[in-house]
Formats: structure tokens, sequence, C-alpha cells
């Protein structure tokens, strides 16, 4: 594989990104935060949100790494896309299932997958300014 050159992203991408995973993260906790659950269910979605964001961020540093010509293993592909696919599943049953008004179970649907979009562009952001010597610490992006 050839290694790709990336462009550097620019300051209000940058900055977009996040802003749009600031917001998206701060509107699902401010919403569990005042939910009326139980706290085991709070627990859950949180859960949730952690889980497909470490699964969002492995996936695109994955992606990114095979692109770059890195060595990555076809399993840990495979881990990567069923994880992330089982946050969205897993958000999808807790939501179908909530006792919650349509618009609470939209309002999370909505802040979730803003979060997880958002998490991949910063990703991406921070490996393209490494790739571009704007990051000190390069080795670990």
């Amino acid at each position: 594989m050839t290694k790709q050159s990336f462009a550097r992203p620019s300051p209000a991408f940058v900055g977009a990104s996040w802003g749009a995973m600031i917001v998206g993260i701060l509107a699902y906790l401010i919403g569990l935060w005042n939910a009326q659950m139980q706290l085991n269910e709070k627990g859950y979605y949180l859960t949730i949100l952690l889980y497909g964001c470490f699964a969002a961020v492995s996936l695109q540093k994955t992606v990114r790494d095979r692109a770059e010509g890195l060595p990555v293993t076809g399993m840990y592909v495979g881990l990567c896309w069923t994880s992330l696919m089982a946050a969205v599943v897993l958000l999808t049953v807790g939501l179908w299932n909530a006792t919650l008004m349509l618009s609470e179970k939209g309002f999370y649907a909505m802040s979730f997958v803003l979060t997880l979009f958002a998490i991949i562009a910063v990703q991406k952001n921070v490996r393209d300014l490494a790739a571009a010597g704007d990051v000190p610490d390069a080795q670990q992006a």
C-alpha cells in the first residue's frame, strides 16, 4: 500500500468539530442529569455513550492506519465495526423499550449520533494535524 497524504484541516473545521462534540456530549449528559429515570437506567445510557465514543474513535484510527499502510489485523477491524454497531443497537433497544416521551427518545438518539460523528471528526483532525507536524506528541495520535 502506498502512503496517502492528508490535507491539513482548516481552523474553522477543527473548531466546528470540537464544538459539535462538546455540544453533543453536554446535551446528552444534561439530558441524563435532568431525566426522571432510575439511576441504573442513567448508568446504562452513560455507558452506551462512553462505549460508542470509544468504538467510534477506535474505528476511525483503524481505518486511518490502514489508509496509511500501517498493519491492522482483520480481527481488530471487525471488532471495531462490531463494537460501534453494538453501541448503536444497544441505544436503539434501550430507547425503544424506555418509558420516555417520543421527543425525549429523539433527543437522546440525535445527541448520541451528533457525538459519534463529531468525535470521529475530532480524531481525524488530530491525526491530520499530527501528520502536518502541529501536534507536539504526534507519536501518540
